[in-house]
């Protein structure tokens, strides 16, 4: 090979490789090249923002959610039933939701327990106290003595999708830290398998392995977020055949967070009875799509009687979140709580309108203990706001602004902000409350949020447009 081709050879390498740079720094979508390199904190990040961009690989999401994932055994006394004094001990699964030792199960799980034992991957093992329980959606949250423990961290259950792989991970069968991979089958589906009137079904169903021991497990996605707690399977054998549902993480986290707060779930009403729709009453009402929640009756004077709702209606959408059925129904209801303004979209005569409804609690009274504040500046943002807890001043004591809620297609979401990010500053302010935060946002029209992560490093800022 002469010297003059050894050379034009070498340019065009050269020449080759410039390109190929450059084109991975222009056209790699929605990676701008003055954000390479990546903060790895930030990619981490981005992997729980993007939880579907994984497709088949639960390598790491196993990792990540296996350690978290305990065993729960519950010594019972049956009385009566076998002997005088007779003991059992039921086992089931729980998942770690905090470094300092909350662990959330089902309620079924640990019901009548006398006495309730967690034991951890690492197989230590600690007495559990109850926290409280919730039996409309068969959760309860314990307490063990325990700090800087591995945690589950919630992700968006709103954005699963029919299809999508998802991850079963608990203890059937007293088998520790097994695995099972499926898909999403449905969402939204009502088994009538809880006991209360006022129950809350709209579980996800899936046909990944689950089995007598599983339940109060964990279902996440290909991130390795927890995405629905591992509640009943339908079967004739007593054994997986392929119909199993999870309370979704969203609900989950909401029922999670009153019983750490308060002790209790503060649900709110709206006040209507409601049932689905089938294509006769769809064509009668003149609707799109059999689909929605019928409005049967109303509480007299009651939070959508007084914001002008009719029986009759067909409820469309609570905060833009689309209906379809009533379960899906009950189940974004059940997200709010006593004192908080929902904007509620509904079909009356052929025409869709919407109104802003007031809830209340039982007693049709707006509430005392909500401690979220939907303000109308926040409503537009798209996001809910609480103070710290108790428990996170400790944690965290400059204080800070913790979100519980974002609104699909709302400003803040398209800023990729997820719900658990606690705001320390507005414009580079410090804030401590919120009150101080309404203060600083007032007046201001794209503020900079800036704040954490619990368990990723690094300050993140989110600027809506």
């Amino acid at each position: 090979m002469s010297l003059r081709t050894i050379v034009v050879f070498s340019l065009a390498c050269f020449a080759s490789a410039v390109l190929g740079v450059a084109a991975g720094r222009w056209f790699i979508p929605g990676l701008p090249a003055e954000e390479m390199p990546v903060n790895p904190s930030r990619e981490d990040l981005r992997l729980r923002t993007f939880a579907s961009s994984a497709p088949t690989s639960f390598i790491t999401a196993a990792e990540r959610v296996t350690p978290a994932v305990v065993s729960v055994r519950s010594y019972m006394r049956e009385g009566l039933l076998s002997g005088a004094g007779g003991n059992s001990v039921t086992t089931g699964s729980a998942v770690i939701i905090s470094p300092d030792g909350l662990v959330a199960t089902n309620n079924h799980v640990i019901e009548g327990a006398r006495r309730i034992r967690i034991t951890l991957q690492d197989r230590r093992e600690f007495n559990a106290r109850v926290v409280g329980v919730d039996e409309s959606t068969d959760l309860a949250l314990l307490k063990i003595n325990a700090t800087d423990l591995p945690t589950a961290h919630f992700g968006n259950s709103d954005s699963l999708r029919v299809g999508e792989w998802v991850l079963a991970v608990g203890n059937p069968y007293s088998l520790n830290s097994t695995v099972t991979t499926g898909i999403v089958s449905a969402k939204g589906r009502s088994i009538d398998v809880l006991r209360p009137d006022d129950r809350i079904e709209s579980f996800i169903q899936t046909d990944a392995a689950v089995n007598p021991g599983n339940s109060g497990g964990a279902l996440v996605n290909t991130a390795g977020e927890l995405i629905g707690i591992n509640t009943a399977i339908i079967t004739n054998s007593g054994r997986h055949e392929g119909y199993a549902f999870a309370i979704p993480g969203n609900l989950a986290r909401r029922v999670l967070n009153d019983l750490r707060d308060y002790g209790e779930v503060q649900r709110a009403v709206l006040g209507v009875w409601i049932q689905g729709i089938n294509d006769a009453q769809a064509k009668q009402l003149r609707l799109p799509a059999a689909s929605g929640a019928l409005i049967t009756d109303l509480t007299p004077n009651g939070p959508a009687a007084r914001a002008g709702l009719q029986m009759g209606d067909v409820m469309t959408a609570i905060n833009g979140v689309a209906i379809n059925s009533s379960p899906e129904m009950q189940e974004q209801l059940s997200r709010y709580r006593p004192g908080q303004r929902v904007q509620v979209t509904f079909i009356r005569d052929g025409e869709s309108r919407s109104k802003t409804v007031l809830l209340t609690d039982k007693t049709n009274r707006p509430g005392t203990l909500v401690s979220e504040r939907t303000d109308d500046r926040l409503h537009l943002l798209g996001f809910e706001l609480r103070d710290l807890s108790a428990d996170e001043w400790q944690r965290f004591p400059g204080g800070g602004v913790r979100v519980v809620s974002i609104f699909r297609d709302s400003p803040i979401a398209a800023t990729h902000m997820n719900a658990g990010f606690v705001i320390t500053q507005v414009d580079n302010v410090p804030v401590a409350s919120l009150d101080e935060l309404l203060r600083r946002i007032r007046h201001v029209d794209a503020p900079l949020f800036g704040g954490f992560y619990e368990g990723y490093e690094g300050e993140y800022f989110y600027r809506p447009e």
